[in-house]
Order: C-alpha cells, then structure tokens, then sequence
C-alpha cells in the first residue's frame, strides 16, 4: 500500500455539534510525520528524565550529603500531584478550542514551565525548595508529554502503531543516556547542569508543531464542550466491567512500572556504592553504561513495534520484554564490578524498550472512546505515574532492610523489582482478549 504523505487535517471535517468532540481522522501518516514525533519524543524524555536521572540527585547530594531517601521523598511529591491534576489536563486538552489544535498548546505551556522550574532547583538553596521546583518541573515535562502522546493516539492508524512507539520508545530511551552527558559536561556550573538538558529538550519538543503543525481544532470540538464538575470527577476512573481489556491492560502496566522504578529512582546512588565512586563522578559510568545500552534498547525497540506490526502479536513481546527485565534486574541486583553493571543494565535497556514499545501500541488499540484521547491516557498515565510516585516512597525503607556499615541493601530491592516486572507481563499476556 503505498504511503499517503498528507496529514490528517481538522479543517477537513464538518463542524462538530455544540457539546460534541469528534476524533480526528486515522490515515496513514508520512515517514517525516512519525520521525518529527519521534524527535518530539527525545526531547520531552532529555528534559524530564536528566533530572530523574542524575542532577536532582546531585543537587540533593550538595545541599544534604549523606541523606539520599530525600531524593525518593521529593520525586514522589512531584509524582502525586501531577496525578492529581492530570485527569483534569486530559479533558481540557480533549475539549480545547484553538487555531493551533488541541494537543500543541498544552505541548508548548508544559515545555516553558518546566524550563523555568528547572532555574529554580538550580538556584533553591534547600530541599524543600528544590521540592517544590521539581513539582512545578515535573507537571510541566509531564503535561507536554502527555500532549505528544495523545497526537499519536489522535493521527496514528493501528496498523503503523508499533513503528511510531517504536520510533518514539528509541528516542525515550537514547535521551536520558545523551542528557546526562551533556549535563556531566556542565558538572561545575550548577545553573547549567539544569538548563542546558532542559533548554535543549524544549526545542527539539517545539520542531514538531513547527514543522507539522496540528491544524485547528475548532472543526472537531463543539462550542458547548466544556469541562464540568460531574465530567471531571468521573475522568479519574472507568469501568473495568465494561472495558475490561483497558482496566487489565492498566493493570499490568501498573504493575510492571512499579518494578521498574524500583529498579531505576536510586540508580545514582547505587552504582556510586557498588563501585565506590562518589555521587558526582557516577555520571561519566552512567553515560558509559548507557551508550552502551543504546544499541539494545534500539534493537528492542526495533523488535518490540516493527515485529509486533508485522506479525500482528503484541501480548508475546510484552512478555518477552518482562522476562528480559527480570534477567537484567538480577544481574543488577548481584554486581559489584563494572562488567556485571553493564551487562544488567543492557538486559534493563532492552526489556524497558521492548515491553514499553508494545504495551503503548496496545493501549492505543484498546482506548474506550479515541475521541477523548486526553482523558483516557491520562487514566494509562496513571499506571506508570503512581508507581513513579509510589515506588520511590517505599523504596527507602526496603534499602535499609538489613543494612550495615551505611551501605543499603539494594539487592533486596532490585529483586522485588524483577517480581513485579514479570507479574506484569504476565496479567498482560494472559487477561487481553481483543489483542493477539
């Protein structure tokens, strides 16, 4: 079939009823529309995951040394409330009236706000400050990701979904590995060890309404279709009885993801004591480890949407990216040299992208109502976000289960993450019947 080079277009559809939200229309997208997404992708993940990853670390390792169960309380505050306000994002964005569209402008807002929270960590000059930045910081990444999400779910047809999360779960991943080396680069500059990944992050983000702009959107939401109170209240939650493959999709998804941030929110740290480096000089292993995990999580990727598409099987990759995380968390859980290091995170790298590569596409495909995209994603976003903020909260008191002489017990809490990751992939494969 050859491929269609248009763009599905709002202007091209009959005004919708007052009161009414039509979905835009699935055609095929051109190869330049997927790769901007893509690129969209890698820079909403550069921006949001650097910190994650390694400068909010740093910067609670400089204002409170030794106190690293700070960096899980803080990461967790940011996390619940942003899901507190998500619900209410996604109809917004559903119901959002504009020459520019529904998604770009809570696109370009989230990406300006998480700019300027990131100057502000930068300059707090102690941790409830850095707190409060990171919540205003992880709500303005997180709303323009979400609104890159929701054009996929808008304009991608089935059958090209498992390239685009293919495309867009490479991208995820290479991100946060060239993001920390940029932002090493900038270690001795704690203004532009935030700035720079973020300031970066925000342009490549903003490319994509520039060079594929969303179109207006006044054609597909009627003029009555505003956000109420009843509406609200009802989009923190569905009804699993009648959409059951969405609530265990969102089931295991939530499971896997508390695994995996087990596994992920205390990284810095732990490689810093299993290699016995200081804080500040675990960014140049990480940027190593995770060049090196680049060609595995492209390869999953790869593996994960472009097989899936072809062979029209997403429940066995999912799987098979669970069973894979499981291997790396073990290796990762039992390594004390720089070899086993390398060899866990690769398997992480390649589990990660494969499992998040496919269950994206299945979400897509099993979403209630397309034409309230905003809000049903904002519900699969709860499936990752309350593990994000959970996991980090719990994690502090499984680390110093049996600790001694100020080491952690970070075995105990890898392995926890290798249960719930295959727990996951298990509700998935197994509880799904509307997708092979």
């Amino acid at each position: 079939m050859p491929e269609d080079t248009r763009e599905p277009a709002a202007q091209s559809l009959p005004d919708a009823a007052p009161g009414a939200i039509a979905a835009p229309p699935l055609q095929r997208v051109s190869t330049a529309y997927l790769v901007w997404l893509a690129v969209a992708a890698f820079g909403g993940s550069l921006a949001m995951m650097v910190p994650l990853s390694y400068s909010l670390a740093l910067r609670i390792d400089e204002i409170a040394p030794g106190r690293e169960e700070l960096l899980g309380f803080v990461t967790g505050s940011a996390q619940f409330t942003y899901l507190a306000l998500s619900p209410l994002i996604g109809l917004w964005s559903d119901r959002l009236r504009s020459r520019f569209g529904r998604r770009t402008p809570f696109m370009a807002a989230g990406a300006v706000l998480g700019l300027v929270a990131m100057g502000g960590i930068a300059l707090a000059g102690n941790v409830l400050l850095v707190g409060l930045f990171w919540v205003i910081g992880m709500a303005g990444w997180s709303v323009a990701g979400q609104a890159i999400q929701n054009l996929q779910a808008d304009r991608v047809p089935e059958e090209q979904r498992g390239r685009v999360s293919a495309l867009t779960g490479v991208a995820v991943q290479v991100a946060p590995v060239l993001g920390i080396g940029i932002a090493y680069a900038f270690a001795s500059n704690e203004l532009l060890v935030f700035m720079v990944p973020a300031a970066v992050g925000v342009a490549l983000m903003l490319l994509l309404p520039v060079f594929k702009p969303e179109g207006d959107s006044r054609a597909l939401v009627g003029a009555g279709a505003h956000v109420t109170v009843k509406g609200l209240i009802t989009s923190y939650g569905f009804n699993p009885r009648k959409y059951p493959d969405f609530g265990w999709n969102w089931l295991g998804r939530f499971i896997f993801f508390m695994g995996l941030y087990f596994n992920t929110t205390f990284s810095t740290f732990f490689y810093a004591q299993r290699l016995d480096l200081p804080v500040k000089e675990v960014a140049g292993v990480l940027a190593v480890i995770g060049i090196i995990g680049v060609a595995a999580a492209a390869g999953g990727a790869v593996a994960g949407g472009f097989l899936s598409d072809k062979l029209q099987r997403r429940k066995l990759f999912a799987l098979v990216g669970a069973g894979i995380f499981v291997a790396g968390a073990v290796t990762e859980a039992f390594a004390y040299s720089l070899p086993q290091l390398i060899a866990g995170m690769v398997l992480m790298q390649l589990a990660i992208a494969v499992f998040a590569t496919v269950d994206q596409a299945i979400a897509f495909a099993v979403l209630p109502d397309r034409a309230q995209a905003g809000r049903y994603l904002a519900v699969v976003a709860f499936a990752q976000k309350i593990p994000s903020a959970i996991a980090p909260l719990i994690a502090p008191f499984i680390i110093t289960v049996g600790a001694g002489g100020g080491d952690k017990n970070y075995t105990l809490l890898y392995l926890c993450g290798a249960v719930f990751a295959l727990a996951g992939g298990l509700v998935i494969a197994t509880k799904i019947k509307s997708v092979r």
